[in-house]
Order: structure tokens, then sequence, then C-alpha cells
């Protein structure tokens, strides 16, 4: 799949790889979380679960929220690979730092590498997607453009409407790529003029919403409102993280009712983390929804 190991660890149940891509570069990494006993005479369905960006966030973020005690006894596979401190799964439209095409190197060398080192079912009603932050836009965003892929898709405080707020995420998105991994570089191009408007309408969760049609949907926001009375740095931008997080989910599910979509959506007290029982219950529908182990 156009991927060579340069790098593993056995760690029973967790099993690290390190890999040289062309889409890369550099060698990202990623946790493979088995179940327990997993037979390599059994067939599995896999998630593949998307970090948060963020100068710390990296293929380990979920095995600090405790991923492995969340899937404890439970019959699938947890793919969880590196997409770039502020990467947003995309392929950049520019780089002055090398390739960064993450999403070629999911979509098209590591999904297929899962596939033939791993007992799993290759096909959508054996896959899941799911994500937090920029991952839950990973999520959505890679549903959109790969429906045949995912049979499921989850976004835990991921935005899901780019051109929302005079097209907020798509700023975010290029500021933060900008400023912290292409070192000057951007998603969807710069200056504004010249922005990849066919590369945002591909993305966008907003406007592919038929990829989205029979299909397990579980989003998850917190209620924050507040974008203005805090002193803190980190807590401002928590707070207008998630202000736009829920206004671009509540655009997307009001567009799923329009379509006739169903979907699962929970909003909660708080901001922009990650909610551990709303994880175990993802985890949990995802594994009744998907192809049973066997």
């Amino acid at each position: 799949a156009g991927l060579s190991v340069v790098e593993h660890s056995d760690g029973g149940r967790m099993q690290y790889y390190r890999f040289s891509t062309p889409s890369i570069g550099w060698n990202p990494a990623v946790n493979v979380l088995l179940p327990d006993g997993y037979n390599a005479s059994r067939r599995y369905p896999v998630l593949y679960l998307l970090h948060g960006g963020g100068l710390d966030a990296d293929f380990r973020a979920f095995v600090n929220l405790g991923i492995r005690d969340v899937t404890a006894g439970r019959d699938l596979i947890v793919v969880m690979p590196d997409g770039g401190r502020a990467g947003w799964y995309s392929n950049p439209v520019s780089s002055n730092v090398g390739p960064r095409n993450w999403e070629t190197f999911h979509m098209s060398e590591l999904i297929p590498w899962v596939d033939a080192t791993f007992r799993t079912f290759p096909e959508q009603a054996g896959r899941a997607v799911s994500g937090f932050s920029m991952g839950g836009f990973g999520a959505l965003k890679y549903t959109a453009k790969y429906s045949d892929k995912f049979a499921s898709v989850s976004a835990h405080s991921g935005p899901a409407n780019l051109r929302s707020h005079n097209y907020a995420i798509v700023r975010w998105a290029n500021v933060s790529s900008a400023l912290v991994e292409l070192n000057g570089g951007t998603i969807y191009g710069f200056p504004e003029s010249k922005w990849r408007q066919d590369l945002i309408s591909a993305d966008n969760p907003m406007e592919n919403l038929e990829s989205y049609r029979n299909k397990r949907i579980f989003l998850v926001s917190g209620n924050n409102k507040d974008i203005i009375n805090f002193q803190i740095v980190g807590i401002i931008s928590s707070a207008l993280n998630e202000y736009f997080v829920r206004e671009t989910q509540h655009e997307f599910t009001a567009a799923l009712d329009s379509a006739g979509i169903k979907y699962e959506r929970y909003e909660e007290q708080g901001g922009h983390f990650v909610r551990r029982e709303r994880l175990q219950q993802d985890i949990d529908g995802i594994i009744a929804h998907l192809t049973k182990a066997g």
C-alpha cells in the first residue's frame, strides 16, 4: 500500500508501528489496539479513531484518554494514526516542509495495509471512523468523500460546516496549519481570493449530505456559548472552538433532518474536550452497528 514499516513494538493488545511513506515527509506512527484474545482465525470490525489538533497531539491521544478501558472485552480493532498537529486530515494546497498528504496516507495506504495485516472485514459494513475536534472533522470529511468505506461516523466536538460563520472553520484550518504544520503553507489556499472552493465543497459535510444516508451518525458537542468573558488564553481558545463546533453541528443536523437522515446528537455542559461517557457510548454503538466479529 506504499508503506514500509520502519519500527514495530509488540505490546500485546497494543501494537505500535512507525512507517515510511512518500505521502508524509517524516515517519508517522500508528497504534493498533487489538481485542482481548485476538484470534487470527476470526475476523473483526475496525474503528479508525482520529486525534485532534495541537502541539502535543498525535497517535497516542486516545491511549491517554483510556481507550484500553472503554474497549476492554469488546471485539473491535481500533486504529489510531498520526494526523499531524494541524494536518486537518487533508492533502494541503501548499506546504513548505515537504509532503503532508494525510488524506492519501490514511485512505489510500493505511486502510489497505490494515486489511492486509490484520483479520478485518475489508468492507464498508465492517468499518467505522470517529474522532475528536480536528479528528471529528476528519471523520465527517472522510465519510463525505469516501462514503463506501464506512458504515458509522462519529464526531466528538468536531465541526460540521466549513462555510459557517463566514468560513470560520476554513480560516481556523488555514491559520493553524500555517503556524504549526506547514510552515506557512495552508490546507485550502492563500489569500482568500485563491481558496480552493472545489476542495472546500468536497470536504464539507453540509454539501455532501447523501454520503451519510443509511449510516450510523453520532455527534457530540459542549454547550459553551461564551466567547468573550475569559481571561486565560487557553480557555478563550477552548470556548471559541466549542462555540463554532456547536453552531456547525446545529446547522448540520438541521440539514440532516430536512433530508430525512437519522442521527444521534448530544449537547453537554462545558467546552472543548472528549467526554469519556460519550466515547464509551460511541464505542458500544459502533460495535452494535458493524458486522460482528466471527
